[in-house]
């Protein structure tokens, strides 16, 4: 499994086009060959830079499957009129996310 992490730089007087814009374009992403799931979120301390992360089966998937694709072309076109500059991507490999019951309940033991 692979994340796609893309940190997203948007002009702060654009914040609320670039997330009307980013809910039409997002059903691109989310046809793609590979794709399972995303999050898109502003940072906490810097809200006009947000974080795409987005789950991939494979990197191929991702680049050049989605990125060399007409779909990734009008993603872009939806999105880049609201950067303040070229967003930065990278990706991580892991396994998915998940919480770990038994150390949950003993933890919640500890603090009870």
């Amino acid at each position: 499994m692979i994340y796609e992490i893309a940190l997203l730089p948007v002009h702060e007087q654009h914040i609320d086009r670039f997330k009307h814009a980013f809910a039409e374009v997002a059903p691109l992403l989310s046809r793609a060959k590979g794709y399972g799931g995303h999050l898109l979120a502003p940072g906490i301390e810097t809200p006009q830079l947000f974080n795409l992360i987005v789950r991939w089966e494979s990197l191929e998937d991702h680049t050049p499957g989605f990125e060399a694709s007409e779909d990734h072309r009008m993603f872009m076109m939806g999105l880049e009129k609201y950067f303040s500059e070229e967003p930065k991507v990278y990706h991580i490999e892991g396994a998915p996310f998940f919480t770990i019951p038994a150390y949950d309940e003993q933890l919640s033991s500890l603090t009870s």
